[in-house]
């Protein structure tokens, strides 16, 4: 079947949309090397685009289901098994083109990804999507039957972990992208974990607390890793986050977008209460 058809072999307009940006990073990045190059180190460019869009898109991915669940929107799922995909692709992608940066020679790779952690970390995760993209195939979970599938396919979040570590590591001094990823990790954790405990009740107020701890933890993140991983003053930089001048840090980034979704949740509960009433 297409990935732009729906079960019944219609054109799904949310599918069509989702293909298309999914694809858009890649292709862009091709023309773009085509084109005008990618700078002095071209696969050093292409080898970070390529993992942070696997990222990118495997927490887009993870954040279908809150968001279909928050806003009631059911048809979401249909495109969470083609983000998860897409993810896969462009992990396959990055460790290619880290295969050809490196001659081809696979035995040098294999030992670059035994003797540095944060290659090692890597690879397993990629390793993890691999297989979740394996089993995705209705197949798959016909034959894994529903519940060994969903257990399995939690494990999401685990190579989502690794991805933010190998992310940072990776990283080293620059981590702003990665203390990003590691604030939405803790956002969808705690949306889980709420979620088992409390259900759906009191939406907006604990979307919007929810959405402050996660800021507050992606500030102590942030923290931590200067304080532990640089020489760059810790404290200077959480000082930042409550310094204007200083620009937009994670945290703020990451409350941003924790308060919109409250917002939005709120909005759309009293949208409904005022058609019910």
């Amino acid at each position: 079947m297409s990935p732009w058809r729906d079960r019944a072999g219609r054109l799904s307009p949310l599918k069509s949309v989702a293909f298309l940006l999914v694809l858009a990073p890649g292709l862009w990045l091709a023309v773009e090397w085509a084109v005008i190059g990618l700078g002095a180190r071209p696969f050093t460019t292409a080898l970070r685009e390529t993992g942070q869009w696997a990222i990118r898109l495997l927490f887009l991915s993870l954040a279908i289901a809150p968001f279909r669940r928050i806003f009631n929107w059911s048809d979401l799922i249909a495109v969470r098994r083609m983000i998860g995909v897409a993810a896969l692709g462009y992990a396959i992608a990055h460790i290619g083109l880290y295969t050809l940066d490196q001659n081809l020679d696979v035995a040098k790779v294999l030992g670059e990804i035994w003797a540095r952690f944060y290659l090692t970390i890597g690879a397993v995760a990629a390793v993890g999507l691999l297989a979740l993209g394996i089993t995705s195939t209705d197949g798959m979970i016909r034959r894994l039957t529903g519940r060994r599938w969903q257990m399995l396919h939690r494990a999401a979040y685990g190579i989502a972990l690794l991805a933010v570590a190998h992310f940072f590591l990776q990283s080293r001094s620059n981590v702003w992208q990665p203390t990003l990823m590691a604030g939405l990790l803790i956002w969808l954790l705690s949306w889980r974990l709420w979620l088992r405990r409390a259900g759906m009740a009191g939406m907006g107020l604990r979307l919007g607390a929810l959405g402050l701890g996660a800021t507050l933890a992606t500030a102590l993140a942030e923290f931590g890793w200067y304080a532990g991983m640089t020489g760059i003053p810790a404290l200077a930089v959480f000082a930042a986050n409550i310094d204007p001048a200083a620009g937009l840090r994670p945290a703020w980034a990451v409350a941003g977008a924790g308060l919109t979704v409250a917002a939005g949740a709120e909005i759309l509960a009293l949208a409904r209460t005022a058609r019910t009433g």
